[in-house]
């Protein structure tokens, strides 16, 4: 395919910048109608590069493009998944770039999506024009874009359940992750899953004199501090009850198995310009990271913060709170206990209201499988060497429900990479990797079920 991608690549640009160049953010109402734009010319993408149909279907939410090849009825068919919606870009003024603009910076496209997941959802389209034109393609390849990733697939699990027929296929295929390195390739084999609630916490009915009512009466701000603090004991323990109940310990095998990746923890730390980590006891960066749950404050705020001085003592303090979850820990089940425990350490003084707003379940996958041993082969031919299995600490929470309506397996062929920053201002994508992606996507046709 490197000749492919040399003879089109200023298309391919041009393509994907016309996908960069929507503000396609799922979370802001304001944008709706780019999320519309963004699907319709996902459509016509896809008819261009090959699909016999493609069309744009509505939902309670963002719109769902669903696209299809068939060559035989007898063949294997491939069920690509990736997603059109990104993230806000606040603050922008940390952007270096306009992100919506694309640029091209050190070898890297800079711009909101480059990467996750509009970049990587295109190699899968180059791929297949690919297959199709110039490789005799021996699959049946459906695709399924969907526009609200970001905002925890409210959506698409309903659609994709009154559409059995329509996604019936053998695996999904996926690129919405990150490998280890370029020169240490990795798959990988499992993703955490997600708990993601708001919290609020009440004090006095108003904002009052911080002079005349501070020290008598309950600072929400700082009660929902305390409790915080409180939910991580010392050796970085989540002190929520049931909260490890289903967790799977995996054995001394499992975690040498994956203490094969290697890691330089040094080389971590200065990527993240800090002088240490931090984490569970007992565990390392890496299983922190993958093989264990975590919590995490997402945001805060509350009282004045403006310019300048005001001084009050406000009436409310918020929070966004962050459960990643490991394989078999039920995201509705967390949820509910820590709703629990989180209005039971709740002092008098206060009342405090618990807001689920999204979720999913984390899985795993055999590397033993067909799918995963033809990705591992294909990975290998592009890089040179053999990828590692890995375990995802992101969570894509449609996965695991689109695994257990569907009945197959996701297999996760992710290229970007740590200093992608994602979610991030300055989210950027390498060319190289944009197109070797491309190249190993291509030879996953070649090699799986072959």
């Amino acid at each position: 395919m490197k000749e492919y991608i040399e003879k089109h690549r200023e298309r391919f640009l041009d393509e994907l910048y016309s996908l960069l160049r929507i503000p396609s953010v799922s979370s802001l109402e304001e944008n709706r109608p780019d999320m519309l734009k963004c699907a319709e010319r996902l459509k016509t993408l896809l008819l261009e590069a090959g699909a016999d149909t493609a069309e744009v279907y509505p939902t309670e939410g963002h719109p769902v493009v669903f696209g299809e090849k068939t060559v035989s009825p007898e063949a294997a068919t491939v069920l690509v998944y990736g997603h059109y919606d990104v993230q806000p870009v606040d603050p922008v003024e940390l952007w270096k770039s306009d992100p919506f603009e694309p640029e091209i910076r050190d070898g890297a496209i800079y711009a909101r999506g480059a990467n996750d997941d509009k970049g990587q959802l295109f190699m899968h389209l180059k791929a297949f024009e690919y297959m199709v034109r110039e490789a005799g393609l021996r699959h049946n390849v459906k695709f399924i874009f969907e526009g609200e990733e970001e905002i925890g697939s409210p959506s698409l699990a309903p659609w994709a359940a009154s559409h059995k027929d329509l996604l019936a296929a053998d695996i999904i295929l996926v690129s919405d992750t990150t490998m280890i390195s370029e020169t240490v390739p990795s798959i990988n084999c499992g993703m955490r899953g997600l708990s993601y609630v708001e919290v609020k916490v009440t004090g006095p009915d108003k904002d009052l004199h911080s002079g005349h009512y501070g020290g008598a009466v309950a600072n929400p701000i700082n009660i929902l501090c305390d409790m915080i603090s409180s939910l991580i004991d010392r050796d970085g323990h989540i002190t929520v009850k049931g909260f490890y109940d289903d967790v799977a310990e995996l054995s001394a095998e499992d975690r040498a198995k994956l203490a094969r990746a290697p890691f330089d923890l040094e080389e971590y730390k200065n990527f993240l310009k800090i002088k240490e980590v931090r984490g569970e006891k007992g565990y390392t960066t890496l299983e922190r990271t993958g093989i264990r749950p975590c919590l995490d404050v997402n945001g805060i705020w509350g009282g004045y913060t403006g310019e300048g001085a005001k001084t009050v003592l406000p009436s409310e303090a918020h929070a966004k709170i962050s459960m990643r979850l490991v394989p078999n820990q039920d995201s509705d089940t967390i949820t509910r206990l820590f709703e629990e425990h989180f209005k039971s350490i709740a002092p008098d003084c206060v009342t405090v209201e618990v807001k689920p707003c999204h979720g999913g379940n984390g899985f795993l996958i055999p590397i033993s499988s067909e799918a995963y041993q033809a990705a591992s082969r294909a990975m290998a031919d592009v890089y040179g060497i053999e990828p590692v299995p890995s375990r995802g600490g992101g969570s894509i929470p449609i996965l695991a429900d689109l695994q257990r309506i569907l009945g197959i397996d996701p297999l996760l062929m992710g290229f970007g990479l740590e200093r992608d920053t994602i979610h991030s201002p300055n989210e950027s994508f390498l060319l190289r990797q944009l197109f070797r992606g491309m190249e190993a996507i291509s030879l996953f046709y070649k090699y799986y079920r072959n």
